[in-house]
């Protein structure tokens, strides 16, 4: 029998197969350090060099709130839909304004429940697409799906709601809302907080959600306003806020260091920095705001003719007013 004084003066140790063999015909155990031994992966050892890099959670934010409104939302359009589709015809209630108005409740769906919103607290760019999503994409197609004919039960209602809001209804307060709550947002004690806060979370979403609903009505909105922009209005009202929240995008895009703390503590998915997530993400900004103005004006510019070329047929058929 080897002593324990014999066993660690005893040469000529060899390694098989993770087991300590002597001349002897003994077998030493030598202390047992946790890693991966022949192959079986085991507890890492905390004295061994860890990567930095994990896979992503890619779960579902099943929010009973936001799923709520969605279905609400689906509900009341497709009855009023259907209703206005059978009282008026195609003209009353086209098709494809159905599918846009769904369109923006999928881009809800994914932005607020699938696995974007885990993603955009673990990546910076994936919480860009988030706010994409959010205040310009969803937006856009919600109020595209509506019509005058659509609208009539709430018209007035709508009328006077724009009355009472007073200062707050006009489309200079939209613009502020807009790009001022994007900067605002992405500062980085307001950004880290609310990452960290679900409560600021959710305010920050709200935030979006009506700003850019506020933002595009005042473009795209089938009812017309008292504060109806024309002339070259659409033009400098849309410059004035994509330029705004596009040079938000270039400063986080060409920002020598990473802002956000949250982020940096973060573990790094993808293979990505924190720096070049961030860079990643202010240039998706500053990309996607250029080429949603560009398309806009087209778009505008474009139902401005068909205005005027209906307001010359009106004046040819009736004369002048």
């Amino acid at each position: 029998m080897i002593s324990p004084a014999g066993a660690r003066a005893a040469p000529h140790v060899a390694h098989l197969g993770g087991a300590t063999t002597a001349s002897s015909s003994e077998t030493i155990h030598p202390p047992v350090t946790w890693g991966i031994v022949s192959g079986d992966v085991r507890r890492p050892d905390s004295r061994l060099p860890q990567s930095p890099r994990m896979s992503p959670d890619y779960s579902w934010t099943l929010s009973p709130g936001v799923l709520l409104a969605l279905a609400i939302g689906a509900v009341v359009y497709g009855r009023r839909w259907r209703r206005t589709r059978a009282e008026g015809g195609p003209v009353a209630a086209p098709a494809w304004r159905a599918v846009a108005f769904a369109g923006g409740l999928a881009l809800v769906f994914v932005a607020l429940i699938s696995p974007v919103d885990a993603l955009g607290e673990q990546l910076f760019v994936v919480h860009m697409v988030q706010h994409i999503l959010i205040l310009d994409l969803a937006a856009i197609l919600l109020i595209v799906g509506l019509t005058r004919v659509l609208l009539r039960p709430v018209t007035r209602r709508l009328v006077a709601l724009e009355r009472t809001a007073g200062p707050f209804g006009h489309p200079v307060f939209a613009v502020v809302l807009y790009a001022g709550g994007m900067i605002l947002w992405h500062l980085p004690a307001a950004y880290d907080a609310a990452l960290e806060n679900p409560v600021l979370h959710a305010l920050e979403h709200l935030t979006f959600a009506a700003g850019g609903l506020l933002y595009w009505w005042h473009l795209l909105s089938p009812i017309r306003s008292r504060h109806r922009l024309g002339g070259l209005g659409p033009v400098a009202y849309m410059v004035t806020t994509k330029l705004a929240v596009g040079l938000l995008g270039i400063v986080l895009t060409f920002s020598p260091e990473a802002l956000y703390d949250f982020y940096a503590r973060q573990p790094r998915h993808w293979g990505l920095s924190p720096l070049t997530d961030q860079s990643l993400g202010g240039a998706l900004m500053a990309l996607e705001q250029s080429l949603v103005m560009g398309t806009a004006l087209v778009v505008l510019f474009i139902r401005q003719l068909g205005e005027a070329e209906r307001e010359q047929q009106r004046a040819e058929r009736y004369g002048p007013v």
